[in-house]
């Protein structure tokens, strides 16, 4: 598995990173032996960047029980700011985000998170501060080592100008190009880290039928980037000099960026992460002619399409 640095971090991480949205949301109590062979196997197979939140559902509690002795394995990543239960209290406090992270090393039996994310917090909550300084005290306290910004738009775009986080994570993919233009440019000038969420686009290219992964969620942007998909379609055909593999074509695409350090996606099959290890191996490319298609496509039909938080 090829690494990579996470900008200014210096951490070194694995392109491949897994996202842990789906263990955590998908599975149960019951599918702790689940939850261990799919870490298990993600370290096994050279990935060492492993993404989650506070508000995964049992993300936390499923690597606290899995791999704690593997801690040196792996770079930790985890998100703060929401209340849980879900929609029971107040987000985005002082207090909040202080103890969403003494939870996160309590459940995943570590003294350290090597890196903490705001977790899709507006513009008006990062100018407030609290929630800035909660991470910033937590970092100077040796409870995390690095801080970060997930999310997307404008709310990205102000914590990347701000010059206070390290790192951006954020959606990006060949049905949600707007990153290009609106947050690359200030992640290469500001040496950030660039974790990109949804990198295949939820696999909806070529594709007669809405995919939907994520049936199990009240709402889904799956149907949003099927549409996207069909309208790119229908402007070009078949994209030019493109693989025979629609997940190659699209994961090629996104990784292409030179902006980007990792990508993460989640799975609950120890098979399938294999196999997305063995594409990714050493690096994968596909052609600049594929690309350049691609782009042209999205930058003619798609100026205004938002990236789907």
């Amino acid at each position: 598995m090829e690494t990579t640095t996470l900008g200014k971090t210096g951490l070194e991480i694995s392109r491949l990173g897994i996202g842990l949205s789906e263990i955590g949301s998908i599975l149960s109590d019951a599918d702790a032996k689940t939850a261990s062979d799919v870490l298990n196997a993600a370290l096994d197979n050279g990935i060492n960047f492993l993404d989650t939140a506070a508000c995964y559902g049992l993300s936390e509690d499923f690597i606290g029980r899995s791999i704690p002795t593997r801690r040196d394995e792996y770079v930790l990543a985890s998100k703060a700011g929401h209340y849980i239960p879900r929609n029971e209290g107040e987000d985005w406090t002082y207090d909040l985000v202080t103890e969403s992270i003494e939870r996160s090393l309590t459940l995943m039996k570590t003294d350290h998170l090597d890196l903490i994310q705001l977790h899709s917090c507006s513009v008006e909550i990062l100018e407030k501060g609290d929630v800035l300084r909660a991470i910033q005290d937590a970092k100077q306290a040796g409870k995390v080592n690095h801080i970060g910004y997930s999310g997307d738009n404008e709310n990205a775009k102000w914590a990347v100008d701000s010059g206070l986080f390290e790192t951006l994570q954020t959606s990006y993919s060949l049905v949600d190009q707007g990153a290009r233009s609106n947050l690359f440019p200030g992640v290469v000038e500001q040496e950030m880290g660039l974790i990109i969420k949804r990198p295949i686009g939820n696999a909806v290219w070529g594709r007669a039928t809405d995919p939907n992964p994520y049936h199990h969620m009240p709402t889904s942007y799956t149907e949003e980037y099927f549409r996207r998909a069909g309208v790119m379609s229908q402007s070009g055909g078949a994209v030019e000099d493109a693989p025979n593999s629609a997940i190659e074509l699209a994961m090629g695409f996104t990784l292409s960026r030179p902006e980007v350090t990792t990508v993460i996606v989640g799975t609950l099959n120890p098979t399938h992460l294999a196999s997305n290890v063995e594409m990714i191996g050493d690096g994968m490319a596909i052609s600049r002619a594929a690309i350049a298609d691609l782009e042209r496509r999205y930058d003619k039909v798609g100026a205004d399409w938002g990236q789907q938080g």
